[in-house]
């Protein structure tokens, strides 16, 4: 996921780290803080690869800043990445996120189509965060109100999500 989201910030604009950061933070939620900890390693990856270059420049006071920039390479690298998800970049809601933000920079609206296709074929397994045997339960088989309440969430969430992967997919074909 952070890997996903260095090259789509960087592919809108050259950013320091801090900033960086900072826009991860926003798009990932709280659900999964950015620590300099997990970015700067994934930078550094980033760059041994030749996906993204360090430029040096002036700081306000005496330190210099690092700005960082896709290379060509980079950007190919991010529109596969765009185009080819991982399954689990499907299936984990943060990480799909991620993949929506930057998913119009593909510009091919049957790529396009064909990610949110695999969205929807997931989202419309049958699914449960609680299971009698093989058989996931539902809301209501729930005595529980604290796991009752958890499937009722996810049910309106995942219905909402299949509804606009819908819409979206016919807005795609037209």
């Amino acid at each position: 996921m952070i890997e996903l989201a260095i090259l789509g910030f960087l592919a809108e604009q050259p950013l320091h780290g801090y900033e960086l950061r900072t826009r991860i933070a926003q798009l990932a939620g709280h659900a999964r803080p950015i620590s300099d900890g997990s970015l700067y390693p994934a930078i550094t990856r980033l760059e041994k690869a030749g996906l993204l270059v360090r430029r040096r420049e002036a700081g306000a006071a005496a330190a210099q800043r690092h700005t960082l920039e896709l290379t060509g390479a980079g950007r190919a690298e991010l529109l596969r990445r765009l185009a080819e998800p991982s399954e689990l970049d499907i299936t984990d809601s943060t990480r799909f996120n991620v993949l929506l933000a930057f998913l119009g920079r593909l510009g091919d609206p049957a790529t396009q189509a064909r990610v949110l296709r695999r969205r929807l074929d997931f989202l419309e397994a049958p699914a449960s965060f609680f299971y009698a045997g093989d058989r996931p339960q539902r809301a209501d088989e729930q005595a529980d109100l604290f796991r009752r309440g958890m499937l009722t969430v996810a049910r309106a969430t995942s219905r909402a999500e299949r509804a606009w992967l819908r819409e979206a997919l016919a807005e795609l074909a037209t």
